[in-house]
């Protein structure tokens, strides 16, 4: 795989075993202390009124801090994104819910595409090295779109999307904004389900029109992306 080498000097190996570490002790720690429990939809609506009344009096404080879990989910690749992106939509409405979901998961697979980079590599080319080269293919003939056609309808898994970027030449920063673009309409799609979702106050609005769209665009527009876009 011609694209997928070093462009740089790896850090020492000290430096690299301390973040290694870190990030096991920061997945290890979030399921044994139940988080991917408590930010499960089901979890976060539960508790949604007393979540809405401290937005309301520290709106800023509150996204900030929301963002930053966000950040940190998607960097250590949690599966707890739905969730979340759900939640964001009942917190802070859609426009609001958006900004911060899209920063969140554009800066989460950021750090996740730089992990690889400058720590992971060797690792990531020896776990994952036969799997990589439809990035490495793709990558080699259209370049920074075809990182924007997976995003866009997800044919890789997320995490590793971020993990074999970063064995390719892209800049960082065409990384970020490809991402943020291509991950765009989902984040938009599911912000508003949260919202639509979070007006439920009794069964009988499971079935209101707004809330069956929201169901409805949430099973039919990836299968409209991919038929649009072509798998890649």
């Amino acid at each position: 795989m011609a694209t997928m080498r070093r462009w740089f000097k790896p850090p020492t190996h000290v430096l690299r075993l301390i973040l290694v570490i870190g990030a096991v002790s920061a997945v290890a720690g979030f399921y044994a202390s139940g988080a991917n429990q408590r930010l499960s939809w089901k979890s976060l609506r539960e508790n949604l009124d007393p979540l809405r009344g401290q937005v309301q009096s520290h709106p800023l404080a509150s996204a900030l801090v929301f963002m930053t879990l966000y950040v940190g989910a998607s960097a250590l690749s949690l599966p707890v994104a739905t969730g979340l992106t759900l939640m964001a939509g009942a917190l802070f409405g859609r426009v609001v819910g958006t900004v911060v979901v899209s920063l969140g998961s554009t800066l989460g697979a950021t750090l996740a595409m730089l992990s690889s980079r400058y720590v992971l590599a060797d690792r990531v080319r020896e776990r994952f090295g036969e799997r990589l080269k439809i990035l490495d293919e793709g990558i080699a003939r259209d370049g920074p779109f075809y990182l924007f056609l997976l995003r866009l309808v997800p044919a890789v898994p997320f995490v590793l999307i971020n993990l074999g970027m970063g064995l390719t030449r892209m800049k960082p920063l065409t990384f970020a904004l490809t991402s943020a673009a291509g991950m765009l309409p989902a984040t938009i799609l599911y912000v508003h389900a949260g919202a639509e979702l979070a007006a439920i106050e009794r069964p009988g609005q499971i079935l209101s029109p707004r809330v069956i769209v929201a169901l409805v665009l949430l099973g039919v527009v990836p299968l409209l992306l991919r038929k649009i876009a072509g798998r890649p």
